[in-house]
């Protein structure tokens, strides 16, 4: 497509068919992708038992596939400059389909982590190619409403992996569960190659490794871009700590529930869906700082009443903790591509990089402080973490004084 073509091309706008089209080819790839990559979480008990490992060590076949995902997102985005934004989704999740129908032919820890390696490198080409297609192809005042529901599909499919691979692991077992997630993930990657539609404002660039290089460098040194990642960093670390944790709680003592029992507690991610919409929508009235504050406070009030005994006040601290979580991250993740003037895809993909970068970090360091001092010791990294999320949001804030200030 010339450039005045591209010029004279529309925007995706809010309320018309190509918008909901848009939005639930989107959905079916949050869908995917997080139900690909936390299927695994609820698992990670049944791992340790299995292979005979420490939690910490049990953690890995979710802790590397974060990791590989953080890595390859780096490139995954230069070269959607020059594939094209749609192919290089597409080929992400069907090799993401196929790799998660093979986990369930994992045998020993090594080979699972091997294959779960694998799976975090073929996922890295959507998350970062997603956010820069919506940040070029929809209306800019609908961009937060569409990456709110597309964060939705991420929530409801991360909720899906979970509730149901810890039913099927108790009716039959873990690897008939992600077997069948990988047929049912095929289908909807054929949903969404027929029904996305094709980039109109994609500029094509041939691939350079010397521009990946400078475009990343760039977006470092942009300080609103850098504490966005900050942010990802400390708020995701935050959510997967709390979560993989959550389990070896509950089904240990006194709770004692089963896998079964324990994975409905993550029918939370539905207010968490509900949360990152609202967000999207609210960002326009209120702002984006104050949204993000907002989503911080009810994380730590979250946690704080987690630290209860009783099992109905756990599930309302984990319940505002989500609403937290996904509500800052929407607001987040939908400022890195309004605020990047260049290299969008770039921008995305570090902001994601530092997003699963503390998904890996602390979601393993965690293992220790679960082995060390139970709960309290969680909490008290989940609090640490939080409390290093509104410094850094209040450091944007005076940034944003200091230059209307001319400073």
């Amino acid at each position: 497509m010339n450039e005045l073509t591209m010029q004279e091309a529309e925007f995706i706008r809010n309320g018309s068919t190509t918008f909901r089209q848009t939005n639930l080819a989107f959905f079916a790839a949050g869908f995917v992708t997080f139900i690909t990559l936390y299927d695994v979480q609820p698992l990670l008990p049944e791992f340790g038992r299995e292979f005979g490992v420490p939690a910490a060590l049990a953690s890995l076949p979710l802790s590397v596939t974060t990791a590989t995902l953080a890595v390859a997102m780096l490139i995954a985005g230069t070269v959607s400059e020059t594939l094209g934004r749609k192919p290089v989704m597409v080929m992400s999740l069907f090799m993401t389909s196929i790799l998660a129908f093979m986990t369930a032919f994992s045998h020993t820890l090594s080979s699972l982590i091997v294959v779960r390696l694998l799976q975090g490198v073929a996922l890295a080409g959507l998350p970062s190619v997603a956010m820069a297609y919506l940040s070029e192809e929809i209306d800019p005042p609908s961009i937060g409403a569409a990456m709110g529901l597309y964060i939705s599909g991420n929530a409801i499919g991360g909720m899906s992996g979970r509730i149901f691979t810890a039913t099927v692991t108790d009716l039959s077992s873990w690897r008939t569960a992600l077997a069948l997630i990988g047929v049912a993930c095929l289908g909807l990657s054929i949903y969404f190659a027929r029904h996305l539609p094709p980039s109109t404002h994609f500029r094509q660039r041939p691939f350079e490794l010397r521009y990946l290089f400078t475009s990343l460098y760039r977006q470092l040194c942009d300080p609103v871009l850098l504490c966005l990642y900050c942010l990802a960093f400390l708020v995701m670390g935050s959510f997967v700590t709390l979560y993989n944790y959550l389990t070896f709680r509950l089904l240990g003592h006194p709770y004692g529930l089963t896998q079964t029992l324990v994975s409905l507690i993550f029918l939370v991610y539905f207010l968490g869906s509900f949360s990152s919409s609202s967000m999207g929508w609210m960002v326009n009235r209120f702002g984006r700082r104050p949204m993000i504050r907002a989503g911080l406070g009810a994380m730590a009030l979250g946690t704080a009443i987690t630290l209860a005994a009783p099992l109905p006040l756990i599930i309302v601290g984990v319940a505002v903790f989500t609403c937290g979580f996904f509500g800052a991250h929407s607001v987040a993740s939908s400022w890195v591509g309004r605020h990047a003037k260049t290299g969008r895809a770039q921008a995305s993909s570090l902001y994601l990089f530092f997003y699963y970068l503390g998904s890996s970090i602390s979601g393993t360091a965690g293992g220790f402080c679960w082995t060390r001092a139970g709960w309290g010791g969680v909490a008290g990294l989940i609090g640490l973490l939080l409390t290093a999320a509104f410094i850094v949001t209040a450091f944007s804030a005076r940034l944003a004084t200091d230059r209307v200030r001319g400073v």
